[in-house]
C-alpha cells in the first residue's frame, strides 16, 4: 500500500513536469488558449508579461486550501504538488532561455501544436485524475461544484468554463473581429484533450460481462472453462412469465474472446443474453484454488 501510494505521487510528479515543457514548447509560443484557468493565465502573460507560474500559483493555492477543508484532503494535497512541481519548473524553462526547443508555428499550420500539446495534456489529464489529482484551476472548481451540488454534469461545468475561455481568446488573440482561428484552437485543444483523457480513465483493461439466462447452466459453464479457461458465476433464478425455475450466468471475457463466448450461447436452446461494456475490471483471482469434491 505505501509503494501504491509513493507511485501515486510519482506519477502526479512526473505529468507535472510534462505538461510544464508542453506548455513551454507547444502552446505559449503559438499565441492560443490552452482549456480552463491555465488558458487565462496564458492570455494574461500574452498580454502583460505575467508569468503563468505566478498566476498559476496565485489561483491554485487558494482553490487546493478550499479543497482540502471542503472536498477531499488527498486530492487537495496532490492536486497542490502537481501545481508547485508545473509552476516552478515552466518558470525555470521560461527563465533558462530555451527558445530552441520550442515549436513556433510563426501562424501557419497552427493545428499541428494544438493537436500535440492536446494529446499530451489529455495523457496528464488522464493520468492525473486516475491518481486522485487535477491540473488545478478549472478541474477544481468542477469537482468543488460536484461536491456541493450532486447533482450537477461534472461535464457540463467544465465545458462551460473552457467556453468562457474560448469566447475571451477570441478578443485577446485576434486581429480582427471576425478572426475566429483563436477560438477554432481552443476548442481543438480541449476537444483533444478530453478525448484523450477519458481514453485514458477508461483504461486499457476494457472487457465484456455476459448476462446469461438458460436452462442448461451446467453445459455452458462446463465449455466457457474449456474452450475460453474461464469461470462463471450462476445464480438460480424463476422466470416471471412461466414461473420456471432458471439459471443466470455471469462471465467476464476479453475482447479476443468475444466471438467465441457468442458462439457458445447461439448452441443451446431455452437461452438468452447480453453483455456491457465494462472499462476496467480489478481484484486478483490468481490465488483462488478450486475446490474438490469427495
Amino acid at each position: 500500500m505505501k509503494n501504491k501510494r509513493i507511485f501515486s505521487y510519482l506519477s502526479v510528479i512526473t505529468v507535472a513536469v510534462l505538461l510544464a515543457f508542453n506548455y513551454h514548447i507547444f502552446i505559449v509560443t503559438n499565441n492560443f488558449a490552452p482549456a480552463g484557468l491555465n488558458g487565462i493565465a496564458t492570455m494574461i502573460q500574452y498580454k502583460t508579461g505575467f508569468s503563468i507560474s505566478y498566476m498559476s500559483l496565485l489561483i491554485n493555492i487558494p482553490l487546493c486550501t478550499l479543497v482540502f477543508f471542503l472536498v477531499k484532503k488527498s486530492f487537495a494535497v496532490k492536486t497542490l504538488i502537481f501545481s508547485l512541481v508545473y509552476s516552478f519548473l515552466y518558470l525555470f524553462l521560461q527563465n533558462v532561455g530555451l527558445d530552441s526547443i520550442q515549436y513556433n508555428a510563426k501562424g501557419h499550420d497552427t493545428i499541428y501544436p494544438v493537436i500535440i500539446s492536446g494529446v499530451i495534456s489529455g495523457v496528464v489529464y488522464g493520468i492525473c485524475f486516475k491518481n486522485n489529482a487535477s491540473t488545478g484551476g478549472t478541474d477544481i472548481v468542477s469537482r468543488y461544484i460536484n461536491k456541493v451540488r450532486p447533482e450537477t454534469n461534472f461535464f457540463v461545468v467544465t465545458f462551460t468554463l473552457n467556453a468562457i475561455v474560448a469566447i475571451i481568446s477570441l478578443f485577446v488573440y485576434s486581429e480582427n473581429a471576425m478572426d475566429y482561428k483563436p477560438v477554432a484552437l481552443c476548442i481543438t485543444y480541449c476537444f483533444i484533450s478530453t478525448f484523450v483523457g477519458n481514453q485514458i480513465l477508461k483504461g486499457t483493461k476494457t472487457a465484456y460481462k455476459f448476462t446469461v439466462i438458460t436452462t442448461h447452466p451446467d453445459e455452458i459453464v462446463a465449455e466457457i472453462s474449456d474452450v475460453l479457461h474461464h469461470g462463471a458465476t450462476k445464480i438460480n433464478a424463476i422466470g416471471t412469465y412461466t414461473n420456471a425455475e432458471k439459471s443466470v450466468l455471469l462471465c467476464v471475457v476479453n475482447k479476443h474472446q468475444l466471438a467465441d463466448f457468442q458462439t457458445i450461447i447461439a448452441k443451446y436452446d431455452n437461452t438468452f443474453s447480453f453483455y456491457e461494456i465494462i472499462n476496467e475490471t480489478y481484484g486478483n483471482f490468481k490465488h483462488i484454488k478450486k475446490q474438490t469434491k469427495y
